[in-house]
């Protein structure tokens, strides 16, 4: 099995940010098609910020990304729809919420039209022409409600309350899209979306919804035509327009292993895609941050405040600083909600052949895993420093309905990896990894068990006091420096952290083993020293078959359940 493709992770320059903020409120208010009755729920539309924008196009580059600035706006009414699937033997299921005042009903969408989590699939036509009218590409887009966003009007909302991305990570529970009530989001899927190999030059396209969507949300059959200049340039010369990087050409593997884990460009960027990795790190080096996509629960709890396995939502996420002293008194577990740690099991399962320092010749098992929290309350970990030393002695807190600190536990170490690549503090033993045999039995363990939390991954926000806007999802905020004497580290609810395992030690070395079934398994939580909801669902297992010769092994992923990512 080949390695998977590895995103750029480069950022957009500024000309698509400013048109996202040049919407001009008023267009946003088109007609729906004459004579039809538009179904319930907010008006939308289809508009354009300029008649014509610029995309370079860098040299070895495979193509442009078509970022032409065009926005679906939301008026009258948010746009919004939950996401879920009950298990990963069920298929995915779309309803659209639909407000109206304080009533609030759902309309599920056609089943099979949603069939992941990253948006909704063939959204947008577009049409692409070159100057003799011929058309050069035709191609359809996922649309996702969650992408860079602003408002048209200025009575809109000042913040929208919707998570910042979709999400691509294969093992997502459940998710929320919006746009909220007078804001415009911008069509575009960024580095999400396929390049188009457009030389450079001048072209016209034309941009539309697609006639089951406008029909689905009352949408007039309008289309957008602009003009699209194609700009051929060279990387000695620095920030670019459109869709181009705006600095040193980029590459790697996401978040955790040459880059943390965030899918697209800067998150909140306007006219730049931000979704969510479902690619980890290795390396630990800080990327661009990736932003969660979910849903949080409208359900009223079954009893008022915080008490054992329930919660009426009033507690208040803790802040990222640290505590400046160690807890003192005796540790005590208060009777108050906890995190749950679930494992999801392995994907982007490959092999290599000791590449980033490994060892040359031998045969590696790469794989990404991710633990998240299913809440109800984030996990809270704070190390503190004994001076002068590589260690901090960690411990994990606990709140109370109003936020206020209850409680504490000893939770291991965290140690401070100098590593180039890693230049911060892990906390220890949060996961492990192990590959078994047929039987079960261990065959390889990865030498990864330390780790720097943060929120790569978006997995349920449908799950109560879900965030939907941590703010520790890149490592550069998350994990401290070399002269902290404490840190924080947070996993909040809803959210997963996934690393990959493609950096020297992680992966699995199986230059001798024989060939047939194993299973890669991902363990939270493993020496048991978190305080969690429950301790059931810490394990999870991916089957995989290796064969081939040494020097040439190849590894089959079969389906889990209806996941057939590898």
């Amino acid at each position: 099995m080949t390695k998977p493709h590895h995103h750029s992770r480069t950022r957009r320059s500024a000309v698509a940010a400013g048109a996202a903020l040049a919407v001009i409120a008023g267009v946003a208010g088109a007609a729906p098609v004459a004579g039809a009755e538009a179904p319930a729920g907010p008006k939308l539309s289809l508009i354009a910020a300029s008649d014509s924008v610029i995309i370079d196009r860098y040299e070895g580059e495979p193509g442009v990304y078509l970022d032409l600035g065009t926005y679906v706006t939301a008026d009258g009414g948010p746009l919004e729809f939950r996401v879920t699937r009950k298990s990963y033997k069920d298929p995915v299921v779309a309803k659209q919420i639909i407000r109206e005042g304080k009533k609030t009903r759902t309309k599920t969408l056609p089943k099979g039209l949603v069939k992941d989590f990253s948006g909704l699939p063939g959204f947008l036509q577009v049409t692409i022409t070159d100057a003799a009218g011929a058309a050069v590409v035709k191609t359809t887009e996922t649309f996702c409600p969650n992408n860079a966003s602003g408002r048209i009007r200025p009575d809109a909302p000042s913040t929208s309350k919707y998570p910042e991305s979709c999400s691509t990570n294969p093992f997502t529970l459940g998710s929320v899209w919006g746009v909220e009530n007078g804001w415009a989001t911008n069509t575009n899927l960024g580095y999400y979306s396929e390049p188009v190999d457009l030389p450079a030059g001048e072209y016209t396209a034309k941009v539309s919804v697609t006639k089951k969507y406008r029909d689905l949300f009352g949408m007039p059959s309008t289309s957008k035509s602009l003009k699209v200049t194609v700009r051929a340039r060279s990387w000695d010369e620095g920030g670019g327009v459109g869709a181009a990087p705006s600095g040193a050409k980029a590459t790697g593997h996401a978040g955790h292993g040459g880059g943390h884990g965030g899918h697209g460009a800067a998150a909140g960027h306007p006219g730049a895609s931000a979704h969510t990795s479902s690619n980890g790190r290795g390396a630990d080096a800080p990327a661009p941050p990736a932003l969660p996509n979910a849903l949080k629960s409208g359900r009223a709890a079954a009893h008022p405040g915080d008490g054992p396995g329930h919660t009426d939502g009033s507690r208040i996420a803790p802040a990222l600083k640290p505590n400046a002293k160690r807890p003192a008194g005796l540790a005590s577990v208060p009777d108050v909600p906890k995190p749950d740690l679930r494992a999801l099991p392995a994907w982007d399962i490959s092999i290599t052949d000791g590449e980033d320092g490994d060892i040359p010749g031998k045969d590696y098992l790469a794989f990404s895993a991710n633990v998240w929290n299913a809440g109800p309350a984030p996990l809270v970990v704070d190390g503190f420093r004994s001076p002068g030393k590589d260690l901090m002695d960690a411990y994990q807190y606990f709140y109370d309905a109003k936020g206020k600190q209850v409680g504490h536990a000893p939770a291991g170490t965290m140690e401070w990896d100098a590593r180039q690549g890693h230049e911060h503090w892990h906390f220890t033993d949060f996961a492990s990894y192990r590959l078994l045999s047929a039987d079960k039995k261990e065959a390889v363990r990865s030498g990864k068990e330390a780790f720097c939390l943060a929120n790569t991954d978006a997995i349920d926000y449908t799950v109560k006091n879900a965030n939907w806007h941590p703010n520790n999802t890149d490592l550069s905020t998350a994990c401290g420096v070399q002269s902290s004497i404490s840190v924080r580290e947070v996993l909040d609810v809803g959210s997963g952290d996934t690393y990959t395992q493609y950096r020297p030690g992680q992966s699995f070395e199986i230059t001798d083993l024989p060939n047939g079934t194993y299973y890669i398994e991902v363990l939270a939580n493993p020496e048991r020293r978190l305080h969690e909801t429950s301790l059931a669902n810490n394990t999870a297992l991916r089957k995989v078959v290796l064969s081939g010769t040494a020097g040439a092994r190849k590894v089959t992923v079969p389906a889990h359940d209806l996941i057939n990512a590898p």
